[in-house]
């Protein structure tokens, strides 16, 4: 398929967007300069929800920070819930780079929504976020009042490095028995090889660039095991008994092929598996639906199956798109 024009688009916002300033010359930036310059990023408008709150949870090693979103207000019950992990390559992003993202799903999907702000490589390697991502979906399933959670009824999800976190507790899950209505994987990373056929086809100019992701990885890995399931699910040996899952990928992304793989995978262990692949569109593309038109039907499509996963029921938010700048 040819690249959508709206990805033409968002190529050229991107370039501008994060530009090195003129006197920056070509040394690669650094950590610092790219937190700040994501942080600057995707500028959006954000829906008003009737209940959003940053609480913490219970690390290993520190508190966890959590922003808990509810479609309606707490005195109406209890909702289903998804605990979300942001993506930013395990190195950048936090907690505000999805809000606008989690605030659409809670909406759309008629959940509450926990968006978890995991630690960060390089100050906190692997598995720091393998760890804190767990903390918070223990604490979802196991103390449900604590946020209006209805008990049993809790997915997880994540874009990108996000979704190597979700599809790793997902894994966890099903090991300690830990029960796990549903996970949602959007374009994430499954794999540390770093090798597919979309590495290579869309490794530059395509939003995600593989240079700078397999620096991160790098970043994030540290000396761990490559093929550690916490840190590449390919690998996992078995995948028979996860919970059920959507896959979402892009064309145009270096991910694509290892993402359909790892449902491939899941489907061959007779786990539950949808995936749904967008065409002509890149790398974040779902957080992005004021520019992709794939990425609205994206979250619908998501919000969907999450409904379906975990009762959750449209609420008088769900139609409404995203306030626009």
């Amino acid at each position: 398929m040819p690249v959508h024009p709206q990805t033409v688009s968002f190529l050229e916002l991107l370039a501008s967007w994060t530009a090195p300033p003129p006197d920056a010359g070509a040394a690669e930036p650094t950590i610092a300069q790219m937190r700040e310059r994501i942080g600057a990023a995707f500028p959006v408008v954000r829906r008003e929800l009737p209940h959003v709150r940053d609480l913490v949870v219970r690390g290993p090693d520190a508190p966890v920070p959590v922003r808990l979103y509810r479609p309606e207000p707490p005195g109406r019950g209890p909702l289903p819930a998804v605990v979300y992990l942001h993506g930013g390559g395990w190195v950048l992003g936090g907690v505000d780079n999805v809000d606008a993202a989690c605030r659409d799903l809670a909406a759309a999907a008629g959940c509450a929504v926990l968006n978890v702000g995991y630690r960060l490589a390089p100050e906190h390697p692997f598995p720091a976020a393998v760890d804190d991502a767990w903390a918070v979906l223990a604490s979802a399933v196991r103390e449900p009042d604590r946020y209006g959670i209805v008990p049993g009824a809790v997915a997880v999800a994540g874009d990108s490095a996000g979704g190597n976190l979700a599809a790793a507790v997902a894994l966890l899950a099903r090991d300690r028995g830990l029960p796990l209505a549903h996970q949602l994987l959007v374009y994430p990373v499954t794999d540390t090889a770093m090798d597919t056929p979309s590495w290579r086809e869309y490794g530059t100019g395509y939003a995600l660039d593989a240079r700078t992701l397999a620096r991160f990885m790098d970043l994030y890995r540290g000396g761990a095991d490559p093929a550690d399931a916490r840190l590449a699910p390919l690998r996992a040996p078995d995948l028979s008994g996860a919970a059920p899952a959507t896959v979402i990928t892009a064309e145009c992304d270096i991910l694509r092929d290892e993402a359909e793989a790892y449902a491939h995978r899941l489907a061959a262990a007779g786990v539950p598996v949808e995936l749904r692949r967008y065409d002509g569109v890149v790398h974040s593309f779902f957080l992005l639906p004021e520019i992709f038109d794939a990425g609205a039907a994206a979250m619908e499509f998501a919000a969907r199956r999450l409904r379906a996963a975990l009762g959750g029921q449209p609420n008088r938010f769900a139609r409404a798109p995203r306030p626009v700048a």
